[in-house]
């Protein structure tokens, strides 16, 4: 058996390397995690435009059938979706207009959510959680908006 103190002693290593851990991860800059959200994010969208491209008449069945979107018909539901669907990843990707691409694609989910596909939920929360993040911290250095903001604004550009 270990003496207490040996034991105490490795605790506390344990415990200060932990702490070091956590304080490298926090340093990660925003601008890091903003990329892979924000590729993730597009891909979700650009799949579901492929998909209903792929088969644009069971895509106008699908939205005549099982969405049924209240107040739009189907064929306008449609057109809308697969827009929004091949617009918003290419400026996620781009890093352009990220804030209002991620409160368009943050009506998306929430209508997806409501009226489609309810039992998604699971899926549906971890999208907003990522465009929750792109809309309130912008897209990163990495990005378009980050470079025009330093082109044609005179303050600093610490959270675009």
């Amino acid at each position: 058996m270990m003496p207490e103190s040996q034991s105490a002693h490795r605790s506390s290593i344990l415990i200060d390397r932990a702490l070091r851990a956590v304080g490298r991860l926090e340093r990660v800059p925003h601008t890091v995690l903003a990329l892979p959200l924000r590729l993730a994010v597009a891909t979700v969208f650009w799949n579901s435009a492929m998909t209903k491209l792929a088969d644009w008449n069971a895509a106008l069945e699908l939205f005549r059938e099982d969405y049924r979107l209240p107040l739009l018909p189907p064929e306008v539901a449609a057109y809308l979706a697969v827009s929004i669907e091949l617009t918003t990843p290419v400026l996620l990707v781009l890093g352009l207009a990220t804030r209002p691409v991620a409160v368009v694609l943050l009506g998306m989910t929430t209508v997806i959510e409501v009226f489609v596909y309810p039992q998604a939920w699971p899926t549906h929360i971890q999208w907003a959680a990522m465009l929750l993040v792109l809309l309130c911290r912008g897209a990163g250095k990495w990005s378009l908006d980050y470079w025009l903001y330093r082109r044609f604004s005179s303050r600093p550009a610490s959270r675009v």
